[in-house]
């Protein structure tokens, strides 16, 4: 028994969107969320053969999309190199559309900016609603330190939310006083 092709259409067509929503929380650039969900359904299409139950290939996606991240994210930390996306020229030409709210775009720049290690498993449990289980197996870590980064992560976002969301005091500058 192996993973048929419609079965495997069937998880191009359900897991597509949630890895690719997966792999733009943890990358932050949507060229890279693609080439990593690509990535992921190549490796499942080369394996095929090799999935006994089709019932573990969301897991099985989730984790060869997130080990493929840090395997990327190692050798750009080992050889670092300039995108034209990070370029001064080229900031802020892009416009992905006013239809989210401030609120939104808040926390998803603020998601970004999370240490990887609490990213991934707030993702994983809140967008893509994995269980602690599944995400125990796609990260490769025991189900308590699921838990624990899942409690640190909310309360870095609930800590920083706060921070944005308190008006900023200044003050009014003192007029001279000509005497």
């Amino acid at each position: 028994m192996h993973l048929t092709q419609e079965n495997f259409q069937m998880a191009v067509h359900e897991w597509y969107d949630p890895l690719y929503r997966f792999a733009l929380s943890l990358c932050q650039q949507h060229d890279r969320a693609l080439d990593l969900t690509q990535n992921a359904f190549h490796r499942l299409a080369q394996n095929r053969a090799k999935i006994r139950d089709a019932s573990k290939v969301k897991s099985w996606l989730f984790s060869v999309l997130y080990r493929e991240y840090v395997d990327q994210y190692r050798h750009s930390v080992r050889y670092p190199s300039q995108s034209l996306d990070d370029s001064p020229e080229f900031r802020g030409t892009t416009d992905h559309g006013g239809e989210q709210s401030h609120d939104a775009k808040v926390l998803i720049r603020i998601l970004g900016e999370l240490d990887e290690i609490f990213r991934a498993p707030i993702t994983l449990f809140y967008i893509e609603q994995l269980s602690y289980k599944e995400i125990a197996g796609v990260l490769d870590i025991p189900i308590g330190t699921v838990m624990s980064r899942l409690r640190r992560a909310k309360d870095q976002l609930r800590e920083r939310m706060e921070q944005v969301s308190q008006p900023k005091i200044v003050p009014f500058p003192q007029e001279a006083r000509h005497g």
